[in-house]
């Protein structure tokens, strides 16, 4: 068997049928709302990349200070499978390979078959004893795993649990317990709930590079079923919800206008001043953290955070 192998889970048309639905489910309710995975593309890719070195968006660094000075303490798992959700580039785990030594198996899962085979060839080339299997799937879709050596380790990084809302977070961390055997572990990052000014700025930098990240959600609208969105009639909001406890990614419209998108064949009326709520990134506390894993099955054995207190990563085992 290759060391390298591919499984794809998604039919092939499942990215823009799923586009399709809700691009027109989600321009269509009051308020209007698109869930965060339409921005990455290729060039949102590229966008969400030049975010996370910008000096404001704090939680990449902290989550790599973390996984620097705790990964020898993961490793104490004895995980011989790494699973991870959302790969993409697969960068974070390179700390994690390197402190698994006992690790047979890596198995990332993501939309994008290109992203994986990239990163998988990548990963043999620093570690050719490793067997990977990358799966193009969906997790919020259902998730099969193939079998692989225990104990197992999923790994769900970046902070991407906070883009759920609270009921997609209970079912997703039901999915994960049904997907682990008992004694397996859940890694999960969380970013933490902290001062107004600070959650703001790393989601409104001064560069505007978040900004364009957030538009870039309209021309992927444009390019792939025929919209006429005109970014310039927008304007990029990011507004921290104290009670949610969540920040909120908006677009607001500058003056009255309609948007055609003959891909789903609606003409989608904006007021000036509506605003298109893009994303959702929860922040979160210990006991909030601890207790939502408890409701899934998972306990909470480890809590660590960066030197500032500003992001966390959990180890939980399935119980």
């Amino acid at each position: 068997m290759s060391p390298l192998s591919i499984t794809r889970t998604l039919p092939p048309d499942a990215t823009a049928a799923a586009l399709r639905a809700d691009v027109a489910e989600g321009l269509s309710r009051t308020p209007k709302q698109l869930p965060p995975k339409w921005f990455y593309d290729a060039r949102g890719s590229e966008l969400f990349d030049e975010i996370t070195t910008l000096p404001e968006y704090y939680p990449t660094r902290a989550e790599r200070e973390i996984l620097r000075a705790t990964a020898d303490r993961i490793a104490a798992t004895g995980a011989r499978t790494l699973i991870e959700l959302g790969s993409g580039s697969s960068d974070k785990t390179r700390h994690l390979l390197r402190a698994l030594t006992g690790l047979h198996s890596y198995l990332p899962v993501d939309v994008s078959e290109s992203a994986l085979r990239a990163a998988g060839e990548a990963l043999l080339a620093e570690h050719p004893g490793l067997t990977v299997h990358a799966l193009v799937a969906d997790f919020q879709r259902g998730l099969t795993l193939p079998k692989t050596p225990g104990p197992r380790l999923l790994a769900f990084l970046g902070g991407t649990i906070g883009n759920l809302l609270p009921q997609e977070r209970a079912a997703f961390l039901d999915s994960v317990h049904e997907l682990l055997d008992p004694g397996d572990a859940l890694l999960l990052g969380t970013d933490l709930v902290k001062d107004e000014a600070t959650l703001v700025a790393a989601y409104d930098d001064a560069r505007g590079v978040t900004a364009a990240f957030n538009k870039n959600v309209l021309e992927v609208i444009n390019r792939e079923l025929g919209g006429d969105f005109d970014p310039a009639d927008f304007e990029h909001v990011a507004r921290w919800n104290a009670e949610r406890e969540w920040i909120e990614m908006r677009l607001r419209a500058r003056d009255d206008l309609t948007v055609k998108i003959p891909g789903v064949d609606l003409a989608v009326p904006f007021a000036a001043g509506e605003e298109l709520r893009t994303e959702v990134s929860a922040k979160f506390r210990e006991d909030g953290v601890r207790s939502e894993l408890a409701a899934a099955g998972l306990k909470l054995t480890e809590w660590w955070t960066d030197s500032a207190g500003r992001y966390a990563l959990s180890l939980a085992l399935r119980i």
